[in-house]
C-alpha cells in the first residue's frame, strides 16, 4: 500500500516530553521544558554488506529490460530534487545511452555503474517479510444511493500535520497529525469516530462505492480506480492519513478465533465479511487508521507514464507492475534499484528479479521488508492478497557513492 523513513530511535523520555509540551500544549504559553539530549542507538537499523553479482540468485537470467521503464521514470524524479540529483545524475545520464529493450545491455549498465550490497537488519538477519499489493477497480457513483452508500473522502480541512524536525532536528522525518481543539493540538479522530459521525468530513466526499470491505481494502492498497455509472473511470491516489497506527483486522479475527491465521488473506477476510455483514462495521472500527484520497488525472496518451499506467508511488512516479516495490525509506532510499529474491504466493517457486524502490506503506517497516506491486485488476489482486513470503534484498548503489546511513 500506501502505502511506507532510516531514522534514529528517539528515547522514550524525549518522545514523552515532546508529546506533552509540544503537542498537547498547542498555542498555550507554557514554561520551557528541559529536553534531554538524545543518545544515538548502539548499532544501525540496517546493515549493507558488499556482495558479488554472482551472489544475487537469478541475476544472470532475469530479463532486466522489463524493469528499465521504472528506472527511467525514477531518474526523472531523482534528478528533479536538489537533494538526490548529485547522487544520481551520473548513473541517470549514462542510462540515456542504453538500449532499454536489450536485457544484456541493461545488465551491463548496472554492473558498470552500481555495486550490490546485501541488506540485513541490525542483528545481521538478512531474511524478511515480502507481501504484495495491487490497484483495485471498484464500481461507484458521484451521487450517494442505496446501491452506492459508502463514501471515499478527500483530506479534511482541519487535519493538521506537525513536522517535528522544525523544532528538533534530531526528529528528522518525524511527523504527527492532529487537530486544534481550543488552544490545544489533539489527536485526529480515529476511524470509529469518523464512520459514526460523518458530519466531521462533510463536503469531502470524492465518490461513493458499494461495499465497505472493498473501500477498506482500497485504503490498504493506497490507490485504485472507480468505474462510474456513466462508464468513465476515476483514479484515486493516497493523499493523507489521520495519524493513527494501522491495526490488522485479520489479526483481530484470528485473535477472536473467528478466522484461522492462515486464512487471514484478503480473500479470507472478504469471505468472512460476506458471511457476517452485521459484524463488519465493528470489525473495521478496530483499525483506528483512516486513509484519505485525491483524484489524479490519467497520464497523457503516448507518454512513458501511460505505458507504465500504474498508480503514483511515494517517489511521485507511476508504478510498474512486477518491477516496483514499497520499502521502509529509513532503510532503503526511495528510487534505488533493489534485487529481490522471494517466492510466488503460497509457493516455493522462486520470484527473483530487479525491482525499483519507488513506494512506501504504513505497514512496511524494517530493513528487510518489501511490498511487491502486482499491478491492476482482479488477477493482480488474487496474487497480492495471498502473498506473505520470506525474502532477501540487495541494494544496488551507485559506484563510489557513500552508502546511505542507517
Amino acid at each position: 500500500m500506501v502505502t511506507p523513513l532510516c531514522r534514529r530511535r528517539i528515547p522514550t523520555q524525549l518522545a514523552a516530553v515532546l508529546l506533552v509540551s509540544g503537542l498537547l500544549a498547542g498555542c498555550q504559553s507554557v514554561p520551557p521544558v528541559p529536553v534531554p539530549t538524545p543518545t544515538p542507538p548502539p548499532s544501525p537499523r540496517v546493515q549493507f554488506t558488499p556482495a558479488a553479482w554472482a551472489d544475487l540468485p537469478g541475476w544472470a537470467a532475469d530479463p532486466v529490460a522489463a524493469a528499465w521503464p521504472a528506472f527511467v521514470v525514477g531518474c526523472r524524479a531523482l534528478l528533479a530534487s536538489p537533494k538526490t540529483r548529485p547522487l544520481w545524475k551520473g548513473a541517470c545520464a549514462a542510462g540515456e545511452r542504453i538500449d532499454g529493450t536489450d536485457s544484456d545491455a541493461v545488465r551491463a549498465f548496472f554492473v558498470s555503474h552500481f555495486s550490490p550490497y546485501r541488506v540485513a537488519a541490525d542483528d545481521g538477519n538478512d531474511a524478511g517479510l515480502v507481501t504484495g499489493y495491487y490497484e483495485p477497480m471498484l464500481a461507484g457513483s458521484r451521487a450517494r444511493s442505496a446501491h452506492f452508500p459508502v463514501p471515499i473522502y478527500a483530506p479534511p480541512d482541519d487535519l493538521l500535520t506537525v513536522d517535528l524536525a522544525q523544532l528538533y532536528p534530531e526528529l528528522k522525518g518525524k511527523r504527527v497529525r492532529g487537530r486544534v481543539e481550543g488552544k490545544k493540538v489533539v489527536p485526529y479522530w480515529p476511524r470509529a469516530e469518523l464512520e459514526h459521525n460523518p458530519q466531521r468530513l462533510a463536503g469531502k466526499v470524492l465518490v461513493y462505492v458499494a461495499d465497505p470491505i472493498e473501500a477498506f481494502f482500497l485504503e490498504i492498497q493506497g490507490s485504485g480506480r472507480v468505474e462510474l455509472t456513466d462508464g468513465s473511470v476515476l483514479r484515486l491516489n493516497y493523499a493523507d492519513q489521520n495519524g493513527h497506527p494501522y491495526r490488522s483486522i485479520g489479526r483481530v479475527l484470528a485473535d477472536r478465533d473467528e478466522l484461522p491465521l492462515e486464512r487471514t488473506s484478503m480473500q479470507g477476510i472478504r469471505a468472512w465479511a460476506q458471511a457476517n455483514p452485521e459484524k463488519l462495521r465493528e470489525l473495521l472500527d478496530q483499525n483506528p487508521s483512516y486513509v484519505f484520497f485525491r483524484e489524479i488525472p490519467a497520464p497523457p496518451a503516448g507518454t512513458l507514464d501511460a505505458r507504465i499506467d500504474g498508480p503514483l508511488g511515494a517517489l511521485g512516479v507511476p508504478l510498474l507492475a512486477g518491477r516496483t516495490i514499497a520499502v521502509d525509506p529509513r532503510s532503503i532510499p526511495l528510487g534505488a534499484p533493489v534485487f529481490l529474491a522471494t517466492s510466488m504466493p503460497l509457493s516455493d517457486e522462486p520470484l527473483t528479479r530487479l525491482t525499483l524502490a519507488q513506494d512506501t506503506g504504513g505497514a512496511i517497516r524494517g530493513a528487510v521488508r518489501a511490498d511487491f506491486f502486482w499491478g491492476f485488476g482482479p488477477a493482480a489482486g488474487h496474487e497480492a492478497g495471498r502473498m506473505k513470503q520470506q525474502g532477501r534484498m540487495w541494494l544496488l548503489w551507485p559506484k563510489g557513492a557513500p552508502l546511505p546511513k542507517g
